[in-house]
């Protein structure tokens, strides 16, 4: 076992328990102690990780001569592994990809699930580089009360709103576990190298299982780490196995790379880099977990215009307020950022810094009342839902097949 593994078991030790005074962060359970929700200060420590500063920002600026992501500006996107070593690399113009990934457990994606791939769309326009996005299926199948069948479904149905967004499908390959592992001797080799190299006391560490968890999850990690490495698609990279890879991704996916960047040096691979989110808040609060189960704890990507609106306008019932109880105390008081979902909503889709800045000011102050400042947010979603919607209708499923199909992409190597 080396140190990296030994650090990774004690800092999980905290997130695999609940504790009332501590925040906890896992791959399966995100709750705050707080009604301003994750100390993330705190969790950049107990994960190891670095902040993403404005050293980083500004020279992720100027390797790729663009503006920085909002999400980057507002610290939606906070914290990082190796970020300077992918700059270095884009600096010699030499070749990295990225990965990042979804587990298909609704049909209904919400606001929340987009955060990752959002930024990640902007990293590959950015720095014009590859792509996989790995659904998880044969994990929903492992985790949640699914067929295989039914997760197999909702993997397809999940790629049609990643593909909404606008991948470019010479450059991206989206593909299902339970689809491609099958046809990828190579994919199935890592996993099995990585298998070998974690024994069973270190997974519990990492991931809190026990003696009861059915050993179909306690070997599932190896098959999340696979994709981190170039030669798990010899389609892609021309059987090439030191190509660099960078993982956008909710900073609760962090055990799972944690893991992998123990191994990849003892394969002789290179450790992945990684960026990490925020956690997009529930309707109800900081404290509150969005659930697909749950239609009114977030915005769904299949919501109408009406049920937006009732679900943002909908005080404490659905959209948690940091305003005043009464016009009165708002004005007098002022409302509080810090907790108000509509507001934090806001810093995630208002893409004008100096608006978003204006909305905190006067909402701070009392002068914007609650009912404006979810009015500005009603109609931001609506749009974003609604052209997103327009472009899901347009999607066949021969496109979505041809980002599905294992093939080489529009890069040499």
């Amino acid at each position: 076992m080396t140190e990296e593994t030994n650090d990774i078991e004690k800092k999980v030790e905290n997130m695999t328990t609940k504790n009332l005074e501590e925040d906890v962060v896992n791959p399966w359970e995100v709750a705050s102690s707080s009604d301003k929700g994750v100390d993330y200060d705190k969790l950049i420590k107990r994960f190891g990780s670095s902040k993403v500063d404005e050293e980083l920002i500004k020279r992720i600026e100027t390797v790729t001569g663009k503006p920085a992501h909002h999400f980057l500006k507002r610290g939606v996107f906070f914290s990082q592994r190796d970020m300077h070593q992918i700059l270095n690399l884009a600096e010699q113009k030499k070749p990295f990809f990225l990965y990042t990934g979804r587990g298909p457990s609704s049909e209904a994606m919400h606001l929340g699930h987009l955060i990752p791939f959002i930024f990640t769309k902007w990293l590959q326009e950015a720095f014009d580089v590859p792509l996989v996005i790995q659904l998880t299926d044969d994990e929903k199948f492992l985790w949640k009360d699914l067929t295989l069948e039914e997760a197999s479904r909702l993997s397809f149905e999940n790629a049609k709103d990643i593909i909404a967004l606008g991948f470019d499908v010479e450059k991206t390959f989206i593909f299902s576990d339970l689809e491609y592992i099958a046809q990828s001797p190579a994919f199935y080799k890592n996993m099995l190298r990585t298998q070998k190299l974690v024994t069973y006391n270190q997974v519990k560490g990492i991931f809190g299982f026990d003696d009861s968890t059915c050993i179909g999850k306690i070997s599932f990690p190896s098959i999340q780490a696979a994709p981190s490495f170039s030669s798990s698609f010899p389609q892609i990279f021309n059987n090439k196995t030191n190509i660099p890879c960078l993982i956008p991704c909710a900073i609760d996916q962090d055990p799972y790379f944690r893991m992998t960047r123990d191994v990849a040096p003892r394969l002789g691979y290179i450790k992945p880099a990684l960026m990490h989110s925020t956690f997009f808040p529930a309707l109800q609060g900081a404290q509150t977990k969005m659930s697909a189960s749950d239609a009114n704890s977030s915005i769904f990507l299949t919501d109408t215009d009406k049920q937006i609106k009732t679900k943002v306008t909908t005080v404490n019932k659905y959209a948690f307020s940091g305003g005043g109880t009464t016009t009165e105390e708002h004005k007098e008081k002022g409302g509080n950022c810090d907790v108000d979902v509509s507001y934090q909503y806001l810093t995630f889709f208002l893409e004008d810094d100096n608006r978003l800045e204006e909305i905190r000011k006067t909402y701070t102050s009392g002068e914007l009342l609650t009912g404006y400042l979810k009015k500005e947010l009603i109609e931001i979603l609506q749009k974003i839902i609604g052209e997103h919607r327009q472009r899901r209708s347009q999607l066949t499923d021969d496109i979505v097949k041809q980002f599905m199909t294992p093939r080489k992409l529009k890069f040499d190597y």
